[in-house]
């Protein structure tokens, strides 16, 4: 197995090694895209059953939208489409032909009457369908939320972090009054907290964004951001009160139950595969991915260690015992008994993918109805009788699980500040991580200091 380089060597080399040699992503043919491969798949659809499930259990359905958006729409909200213009992907023709050598190229009469914009977000297309939605305060309000992929033209790509096109679900509400929109907005942002602490194991800050930071066409962006190991922070995920800005862009109005028109008041909220990169800045190590045991996609990995067939019949006969209390517990394993990798290429493999337990079982294990158990965040071993195996993995799981998180937190806290003077603040921005201070005095310091040291404002809490 590859090593990767050493995080305090060249941080941003080791994130690109490991997302690669972990078999999570990779480029592809078209720059600035990703191929997700299936074991980085996996571990994205962990994240988006658990999401979906926590929409609908706050009343969102889920529908789909069109890719492709008429360039028109985009021009109805002036400060949203002046928020997007410079990262879309526009769509002029509709056919291609072969020229005199065979080549070929785009044909030419075939343009279209109206260019279409490769969707870098919907709220243009679903006001558009809203509008034919909403009559009356009966159809309110819409808890809508659509899983698909993205298109902005990012010129500087960085797999799963920021790349052309990616992954995200996008939530669009639209609501009868003020006060529930940004009721919406708030518990959206708390739904994506609970997620991100409770089942990636990341704490973060919740906040709103500076006027400058705002989402294009919102009143309000509400904000969680997490700290990475190399003391850059990194959103992960926005929900955003849009006010009545879409609803009088695309004409939607509902009657009132008392007769009169109304224009409909906006959220929307989103989060990306973007979270795969915080996931790995956030709790990866020098040897490899290190994943929360619910998240991981398998829990718990069996190496048989045998030196022949005879050997190898007699562990699988008694790993049985062990795969059956393990489904019937619910932990996700898997049991490789391949004969074409040795033990130890099996065990770095492991430790590069972050599965949580390996159990290591050869011929002196069951001599001594014993088996060697490492837990992939701290690279420790211990030897557990087979007796007590199942409740052992039960409580190291829970116990991983809780110290990811602690050792997290308290990484934060060790490189969180306040800020006394411009002086001071230069050299924590160098230093990285969370500065505090009191938002009059980061404005005046924004003013002198900004430019400089490219710090950026990340929330107001």
């Amino acid at each position: 197995m590859p090593k990767l380089t050493k995080r305090n060597t060249d941080y941003s080399k080791w994130y690109n090694e490991l997302v690669v040699s972990a078999g999570l992503a990779e480029n592809s043919g078209v720059r600035g895209c990703m191929v997700i491969k299936p074991y980085g798949f996996a571990i994205w659809e962990r994240m988006q059953q658990r999401m979906d499930q926590m929409f609908k259990d706050t009343g969102h359905q889920n529908a789909y939208f069109p890719l492709f958006i008429p360039q028109s729409y985009f021009s109805k909200e002036a400060s949203h489409v002046e928020g997007f213009a410079k990262e879309c992907a526009v769509v002029t023709h509709y056919r291609l032909k072969q020229d005199a050598n065979d080549n070929i190229i785009v044909d030419e009469t075939a343009k279209l009457e109206e260019p279409l914009i490769v969707r870098p977000t919907s709220e243009t297309i679903i006001w558009d369908t809203y509008r034919k939605w909403v009559q009356s305060y009966r159809d309110l309000p819409i808890l809508v939320n659509q899983w698909c992929n993205v298109v902005r033209w990012e010129l500087r790509t960085r797999l799963f972090l920021r790349t052309a096109e990616f992954l995200w679900q996008e939530g669009h509400t639209a609501h009868a009054t003020r006060e529930e929109a940004v009721h919406e907005a708030e518990t959206m942002l708390r739904v994506y907290t609970d997620f991100v602490q409770d089942f990636l194991r990341i704490p973060v800050i919740q906040g709103t964004k500076t006027d400058s930071e705002r989402f294009a066409g919102a009143e309000e962006t509400y904000c969680i951001e997490a700290l990475m190991q190399d003391g850059k922070a990194l959103q992960a995920g926005t929900s955003h009160f849009l006010g009545q800005n879409f609803a009088k862009a695309f004409d939607v109005k509902y009657a009132t139950n008392h007769g009169k028109e109304e224009y409909v008041w906006a959220t929307s909220w989103g989060t990306s595969t973007r979270m795969m990169g915080a996931l790995i800045m956030t709790h990866s190590d020098d040897a490899g991915l290190v994943l929360p045991p619910d998240l991981a996609p398998t829990q718990v990995v069996i190496i048989p260690i045998y030196r022949s067939k005879e050997d190898l019949q007699t562990i699988q006969t008694y790993v049985e015992s062990i795969t059956l209390e393990l489904k019937k517990e619910g932990i996700r394993y898997e049991f490789d008994d391949r004969d074409t990798h040795k033990p130890g290429w099996k065990f770095s493999e492991y430790e590069l993918k972050g599965i949580p337990i390996r159990l290591a079982i050869g011929m002196k294990d069951i001599e001594k109805n014993a088996v060697e158990l490492a837990r992939r965040d701290t690279l420790s071993k211990e030897r557990v009788p087979r007796t007590n195996l199942i409740s052992h993995i039960q409580s190291e799981l829970k116990q991983m699980d809780h110290d990811l998180y602690e050792r997290v937190l308290q990484f934060r806290k060790q490189n969180t500040t306040r800020t006394t003077d411009n002086e001071d603040f230069k050299e924590q921005i160098e230093n990285g991580g969370f500065i505090y201070d009191d938002w009059d005095c980061i404005q005046k310091k924004n003013a002198t200091t900004k430019h400089n040291t490219k710090a950026i404002t990340r929330c107001i809490i």
